[in-house]
């Protein structure tokens, strides 16, 4: 069965200046290999078929250097957002008001985010074979260190999001918050047909995040644990990078 990725790497990558004056972050080599060839090609031998990849800063060197190589095995297409840099959720909503993701689950993957122990095959199985029926969306959470969090109930649930440090809390009371668990988001989550269609009453910029805070109340949005021993690292700052 084809399977669909959406890429997002339409950022400035302002955290990997000076590297990203001169291009765009899904081409900063890690380990010498630009993220988006790292990526694409980890997609393909986890069975995915497709990709949509975002495109905003330096646009057409993206486009060119994937293009060159022939899109790596996949299926290519691009979500134009050279007029407006739209947030995650709003690079998702514009690549489904394009018809560029049609009405199949769709995994989505920052291109900044490289793992090690988390198949993305199973995900995307599992995430669609659950016992109580799809979530509308599923979104792959651990126990790393991070400044912001998304907040469970006990069955993995979805129901509020904080960022200590800043003190703010997003879709429950502090009361409430206190009885649930924290966990980091990977970057990699996957939507089905009905999160697709929820994104289209959207306005053009917003956070996905607001967007799963907004609809958990009434569809369920999962957060799945990784894999005991898997490594998840956002390699979208210099420091990481190195």
């Amino acid at each position: 069965m084809s399977r669909t990725a959406m890429i997002l790497a339409a950022g400035l990558g302002t955290r990997l200046r000076p590297l990203t004056d001169r291009m765009p972050k899904a081409l900063v080599p890690y380990g010498g290999v630009p993220m988006i060839q790292r990526l694409m090609l980890r997609l393909r031998e986890s069975g995915f078929t497709r990709a949509v990849i975002n495109v905003h800063h330096f646009a057409d060197m993206l486009e060119e250097f994937v293009r060159s190589h022939d899109g790596f095995g996949l299926d290519v297409a691009f979500s134009d957002e050279r007029d407006l840099l739209r947030d995650t959720g709003g690079g998702l909503r514009h690549a489904v008001m394009s018809g560029l993701l049609g009405d199949s689950p769709v995994l989505v993957h920052n291109v900044d985010i490289i793992t090690s122990g988390i198949d993305l095959s199973e995900f995307y199985t599992q995430a669609l074979n659950e016992q109580e029926g799809p979530a509308a969306a599923t979104l792959l959470v651990s126990d790393r260190e991070s400044s912001r969090y998304l907040l469970t109930d006990s069955s993995g649930t979805l129901r509020g999001w904080t960022y200590p440090a800043k003190g703010l809390l997003k879709g429950v009371t502090q009361e409430a918050a206190a009885a649930l668990e924290p966990r980091a988001f990977s970057g990699i989550h996957l939507l089905t047909p009905t999160a697709l269609r929820l994104l289209r009453p959207w306005p053009e910029t917003f956070s996905i995040i607001d967007f799963y805070l907004s609809i958990s109340s009434g569809h369920r949005v999962r957060c799945a644990s990784a894999p005991s021993g898997a490594v998840i690292t956002d390699i979208g700052k210099t420091a990481r990078l190195r």
